[in-house]
């Protein structure tokens, strides 16, 4: 069931979301691209992520990337419940000279790690990161939300191949399944990544608890995924 928890850093909760989603328009026709995301991002940024509004470039934080970039409402609204960005800027999206574009900025937006914007970028970019803090030896882990049908590309094959031979155990891939991949995908998407190795967990993507208890079970030998299903609504 979803949560109502309070965001330390404003006074905002997960009840206050879709208001502030309210507050972005211009980007209609990815609506539901948006909010098939929003209780994943919650969970994560509310129960999971160790990242700091007021320090958001602490070398040991932990990195979220969202290659889903197509439609971020969802995301600008997180942020601002949890104090990255200011609530007042969400009225701006896709405006000119607003930090919120249609696609998140890394350079603009304080806590965003990677400009999302081709499909199927992120999860190379999250396999690289999470090689690199392991080679360092930092303990922050990296989470990585990408959508069904962008998880066609080859270069997410590869980054799934990569990771599974490294064992990278610091790195989870978030698939959200809301049903946009027309070819589908045979044996599920799960058994796209248990085959190279990775631990997965099937949620259903609206229920709070399942959601945190799969992207915290432990994975201490190798790369986790969590497919999280968010039905259309009729």
């Amino acid at each position: 069931m979803a949560n109502a928890t309070t965001s330390s850093n404003t006074g905002l909760g997960y009840s206050d979301l879709p208001r502030l989603m309210t507050l972005m328009t211009g980007d209609e026709k990815h609506s539901f691209s948006a909010t098939s995301t929003l209780d994943v991002l919650w969970v994560l940024y509310n129960r999971v992520l160790n990242i700091d509004p007021d320090n958001p470039e602490d070398p040991g934080r932990d990195r979220f990337l969202l290659s889903k970039g197509h439609g971020p409402m969802a995301y600008y609204a997180v942020l601002a419940a949890k104090g990255f960005i200011p609530v007042e800027t969400l009225p701006t999206f896709a405006q000119y000279d607003s930090i919120l574009g249609k696609h998140p900025d890394s350079m603009l937006i304080p806590g965003v790690e990677i400009g999302s914007g081709s499909l199927g970028h992120g999860l190379p970019i999250a396999a690289g990161m999470a090689n690199g803090l392991k080679a360092r030896g930092s303990g922050s882990r990296v989470f990585c939300m990408v959508g069904d049908a962008e998880s066609n590309e080859g270069s997410g094959y590869e980054a799934i191949a990569m990771a599974g031979r490294l064992n990278l155990s610091n790195l989870t891939a978030i698939v959200i399944d809301n049903k946009s991949d027309a070819t589908g995908w045979p044996g599920g998407i799960a058994s796209r990544f248990a085959v190279e190795g990775w631990s997965t967990a099937d949620v259903d993507g609206r229920d709070h608890g399942a959601i945190h208890e799969a992207l915290v079970t432990p994975h201490s030998d190798r790369p986790h995924v969590v497919v999280a299903l968010v039905e259309p609504k009729a």
